[in-house]
């Protein structure tokens, strides 16, 4: 059963900042949390930003990331701003007034230190997040709310890779765990709110699918280098043009959201936190 109340998290600490000239990951840990910062390439141009933190009684983690090419505006026929743009603004205010000029956070400089990934953690990981896509993509197919139909077919799904690539693990010899608390507490929660709450859930749809393609590319690799031999996992690999992907998806956003009152707009915002919240709870596992 999904939670009767959302969990009480700590803001996530986004980070974004222009790229230096020689690729850099530099992993900071502060109060039982860690801060990832990746900058890459040598062109000065916006790059990814994650942060962790613990926060509430419960230990949750938060993430949220940020990318060049979510820092583009998204098209749109319409007056105003459109709507994804204001759902990327949700998470900019979370920045530092040094980091972003929207930014409402405190300066904080955490230390730095290493992490070291584990298989048995990242296949824990790479099972919950095997549940929650497949859910996404069930509950669009599903289409119990007519619009839903809109976000089949993206070419964003992530479910069949994910299946590829636990199948190469067990293959490889590891045991491939069942799904655990972090995944069926979040499938759990998304077909929910599929069902009595469709702005909350496509707030979830937006920051998981976005997300992934962004900071959790950086994950990936990170992890990779530490624990697969540079092996490159179908996770991560998209067919065609992913940043294409990204923008039809983004219009189709702004299209189903135009027809929302602004008090609908600004509940699907309200959810940006709670949905970090459980992303960040699946991303735990890597680090545990």
């Amino acid at each position: 059963m999904a939670p009767a109340a959302a969990p009480s998290v700590a803001a996530p600490h986004a980070i974004a900042r222009l790229a230096s000239t020689s690729p850099a990951l530099r992993v900071g840990r502060k109060s039982g949390g860690v801060s990832i910062v990746h900058a890459v390439g040598a062109a000065p141009r916006p790059v990814v930003g994650l942060g962790l933190r613990s926060g509430g009684g419960r230990g949750r983690m938060v993430i949220a990331a940020a990318t060049a090419a979510e820092m583009a505006p998204a098209a749109s026929g319409e007056e105003g701003k459109p709507f994804v743009e204001e759902m990327r603004a949700v998470a900019m205010r979370l920045h530092t007034k040094d980091q972003a000029k929207e930014g409402e956070k405190e300066p904080q400089a955490p230390p730095v230190a290493r992490w070291e990934p584990s298989v048995e953690g990242y296949l824990r990981f790479l099972v919950d997040s095997r549940l929650v896509f497949e859910t996404l993509e069930a509950i669009v197919d599903r289409a119990a709310v007519p619009w839903y139909a809109e976000f089949r077919n993206t070419g964003l799904e992530r479910s069949e890779q994910l299946k590829k690539d636990l199948e190469w693990f067990k293959e490889q010899g590891h045991t491939i765990p069942e799904p655990s608390a972090p995944g069926t507490t979040y499938a759990s929660y998304l077909e929910e709110l599929a069902e009595k709450d469709p702005q909350a859930f496509i707030c979830h749809f937006y920051n998981v699918y976005f997300a992934h393609t962004a900071g959790g590319r950086m994950i990936g690799k990170k992890v990779s280098e530490k624990i697969l031999n540079k092996k490159e996992l179908e996770f991560y690999k998209w067919e065609g043009n992913l940043s294409q992907l990204l923008q039809n998806v983004r219009n189709k956003l702004n299209q189903v959201a135009s027809s929302w009152t602004r008090e609908e707009k600004d509940h699907c915002l309200e959810e940006t936190e709670k949905s970090f919240s459980y992303s960040g709870d699946l991303l735990r596992h890597i680090f545990t």
